[in-house]
């Protein structure tokens, strides 16, 4: 996988696959809307969807009001698919096309939320960090939430080994850093009718 290129295999996913046909496709994200509300925050938060793609989370959290929203994904096609999807809406978003890794904030958030990207790490180099940027980007008191695949959950997605968690493994990862509050497990129903385990954990900075 040295050779691999992760922002040319998501560029080519997002640019010939319909979202209906991907087995992340969520119409409505019910486990990240629960964590938004668990969080109780001020429609002025500063939220960041890692991984967004064009996933609905963005929809739900304009409809609700929220005023300071970033998107980030590695992919400018799956940017470029929300943005077109919510067409006039798309401006009252920040959106920025870049590899996690890579990531350099230039505020800091009062809510992180990846459901999309964090099990595609698997070099322990990498997940570390994932961990410090975090770490660096969440604001005294914000909280991380994080929705992986689980131990009973697929090994791949989209053709790419990925890592699994449990409650206790992903705990164990970010508790230098972050308080956990709350942990729990979802069946994700994909579009071919196929269940995929999650466990997603709330921490607080």
């Amino acid at each position: 996988m040295e050779n691999f290129n992760r922002k040319k295999h998501w560029e080519d996913i997002y640019e010939n696959k319909p979202l209906e046909s991907v087995s992340w496709y969520q119409p409505n994200p019910e486990a990240s809307l629960h964590f938004v509300e668990q969080a109780n925050l001020p429609k002025k938060a500063k939220i960041i969807d890692i991984g967004g793609g064009d996933s609905f989370l963005v929809d739900f959290l304009l409809k609700a009001g929220f005023e300071d929203i970033t998107v980030l994904d590695i992919s400018n096609a799956a940017i470029e698919r929300a943005k077109k999807r919510l067409g006039d809406e798309a401006t009252k978003v920040k959106w920025i096309v870049s590899d996690i890794l890579d990531f350099v904030p230039d505020a800091t958030y009062d809510f992180w939320h990846d459901r999309a990207t964090f099990h595609f790490l698997t070099v322990r180099q990498e997940i570390d960090r994932y961990i410090k940027i975090a770490d660096q980007s969440i604001a005294v008191g914000g909280i991380l939430v994080v929705g992986t695949f689980s131990e009973q959950g697929p090994k791949k997605c989209s053709g790419i080994t990925i890592k699994q968690y449990s409650a206790q493994s992903i705990s164990d990862l970010f508790q230098t850093c972050f308080r956990k509050i709350e942990c729990m497990t979802i069946d994700h129903i994909t579009p071919f009718d196929t269940k995929q385990h999650f466990v997603f954990c709330s921490f607080r900075k």
